[in-house]
């Protein structure tokens, strides 16, 4: 039985340890809603929109913050945590990037797929200290690399007014 095969989210002969800007989506196992609570409400003419994290939002809410500290050349400019994804706006600083990433099977160093999966095991390990049975993230994740000005401030719009579109995401789950 041939399994099929994944589409390919790497952008071609791109380094994808250069500096620069990477925005960045990670889904939770089955697009459960566990991570935060998403509520709209009129305030005069423009919505309020709360975003209220859940005790496994808190746990992914502090990995992020201490991606920083964790990677002195990785910077996290935004991110947004909805009730089952993330998204976050990376940046990877110049000089030394390139020796903070350990090698990758391929040859190449990704600081990026390191703070990833530094997210992803850290905040899971976390949560199956109360939840063991919990599955917390779903295999791989979507990466972008911000290519210009435009890209940037359309993509930062995007994550703003993500939790006020809740209803219209792509992954929204009632």
């Amino acid at each position: 039985m041939e399994l099929p095969k994944r589409k390919q989210i790497r952008l071609p002969d791109y380094d994808y340890s250069a500096p620069g800007a990477y925005f960045v989506t990670v889904c939770t196992q089955d697009r459960r809603c566990i991570l935060s609570d998403i509520a709209v409400g009129a305030l005069h003419e423009a919505p309020a929109v709360s975003v209220r994290l859940t005790q496994i939002g808190q746990v992914v809410d502090e990995t992020i913050r201490s991606l920083p500290a964790r990677y002195s050349k990785l910077s996290v400019d935004h991110y947004v945590i909805m009730p089952n994804h993330i998204h976050l706006l990376l940046r990877i600083e110049a000089d030394r990037a390139l020796r903070e990433a350990p090698l990758r099977a391929d040859g190449t160093r990704s600081l990026l797929a390191k703070a990833v999966g530094y997210l992803k095991m850290n905040s899971s390990k976390r949560i199956h200290e109360r939840h063991p049975e919990l599955q917390l993230w779903q295999r791989g994740y979507y990466e972008h690399v911000i290519r210009n000005e435009k890209d940037h401030l359309e993509i930062c719009e995007y994550m703003e007014n993500n939790p006020a579109r809740w209803v219209e995401d792509r992954y929204y789950q009632a």
